[in-house]
């Protein structure tokens, strides 16, 4: 059986033997070799042919972000994985990388009580990602398929993958249904397809949008700020309780469920740290299923690029409710994972690039909305969201 061939980059020679230690056990992954700094990893790449690195942040002579660049300068497009720290700094250091290129990334243990327990914990985090960012043959749909990182030449992700073998049914669109709100799952490869979404924005919508990003606390804060700086939109972390308002962006914070409630003024967000879904929490399904209780079928739910089939479930509701589901393709999708369970469950009215979701997003919002001087018709038992956001122009 082949099997994936692994480049371990750290500067501590402690963490270096932890990660090949995490990853022997696995019979379907072979460390082939390890690397001190980001030069040396550089050369190693060359001589070794790794089918996905690990990659330390902090080096010297050439950190992991320095190293990220100069590989996607070459045109590599191997699988990258961060290896950070779970702290303010390490959390905005990981978000440069995967704006330089990385693939994803997976936080080292901390705190732990153990050499065992370190080693289940690095090994319980890296082998679903290698295994999802690295195409094998037979590989699943609700694990993914990989392709290149949607970024343009030099970008992250894996080699080319098959071609899909699921044939895909699209569904036809609702009409006559007015989004009131838009909601957005994402996982691997999710921070940089959101702030490509963002900022692909002529204008903040109309309406107010939820995202749930599969990460931990920090993380999200980090991701909140930096799409905040990047698009026309207000982007803030939720602290629940929120009213939500046009024109702005919610993210779920890390460790939390994110759910929209009714309240007096139409919908406000509440945090919950109930027990995980799909693996996850946040959770897709959690957000989703939550909106689609307070806006019915006026709701656009998005799926971007990851891993599993976190979202699959209550894309199913919001159908049935009448909604509307726009998922990523496959081809620019880091992983295929959550669209591709979304679009070959049948519950997709477009699959489309990354580079035309945010146009996509767009144009349902301003097909949908009302005539002017109109109010937009709202579900037995809801209240509309306040109006006074942003206009079209």
């Amino acid at each position: 059986m082949a099997r994936i061939r692994v480049l371990v980059v750290d500067d501590s020679v402690v963490v270096r033997r932890l990660v090949t230690d995490a990853l022997s056990g696995a019979p379907d992954i072979e460390v082939v070799g390890s690397a001190a700094n980001g030069r040396i990893a550089l050369t190693k790449v060359d001589q070794l042919a790794p089918d996905v690195v690990t990659m330390d942040i902090e080096m010297p002579e050439m950190d992991g972000i320095e190293a990220v660049r100069a590989l996607r300068a070459t045109g590599r497009r191997l699988p990258i994985i961060m290896f950070s720290t779970l702290t303010e700094r390490g959390a905005a250091a990981t978000l440069d990388a995967l704006g330089a290129g990385a693939s994803d990334y997976v936080t080292k243990p901390a705190n732990v009580g153990s050499v065992q327990e370190s080693l289940a914990r690095v090994a319980d985090q890296l082998l679903p990602k290698i295994r999802a960012l690295v195409p094998v043959p037979g590989l699943s749909v609700t694990q993914g398929r990989t392709r290149p990182s949607p970024g343009g030449p030099g970008a992250p992700g894996a080699r080319p993958a098959p071609a899909p073998t699921t044939p895909i049914t699209m569904r036809d669109e609702p009409a006559g249904r007015v989004v009131r709100a838009v909601v957005i799952g994402s996982s691997t490869g999710g921070p940089e397809a959101l702030s490509r979404v963002l900022t692909g924005l002529a204008a903040p919508l109309p309406v107010p949008v939820l995202v749930v990003q599969h990460m931990p606390p920090l993380f999200t804060r980090q991701l909140a700020a930096r799409l905040d700086r990047q698009g026309p939109s207000t982007v803030v972390e939720v602290v629940g309780g929120e009213e939500m308002v046009p024109g702005t962006v919610y993210i779920a914070p890390g460790d939390f469920h994110l759910e929209v409630r009714r309240s007096a003024r139409g919908a406000s967000t509440v945090l919950t740290q109930s027990p995980p879904v799909n693996f996850c929490r946040p959770s897709v399904d959690v957000m989703f299923r939550s909106a689609e209780r307070v806006f019915g079928g006026d709701l656009l739910a998005v799926v971007l690029t990851g891993m599993g089939s976190d979202g699959r479930a209550a894309c199913a509701d919001i159908v049935a409710a009448g909604g509307t589901v726009v998922v990523q393709d496959e081809a620019t999708s880091v992983v295929w994972g959550m669209p591709g369970a979304v679009a070959t469950a049948g519950l997709a009215h477009r699959v489309v690039p990354l580079d035309r979701v945010a146009t996509t997003i767009t144009d349902i919002v301003r097909a949908s909305a009302p005539p002017t001087g109109t109010r937009a018709p709202v579900p037995s038992g809801a209240r509309p969201i306040p109006t006074g956001g942003p206009r079209w122009p």
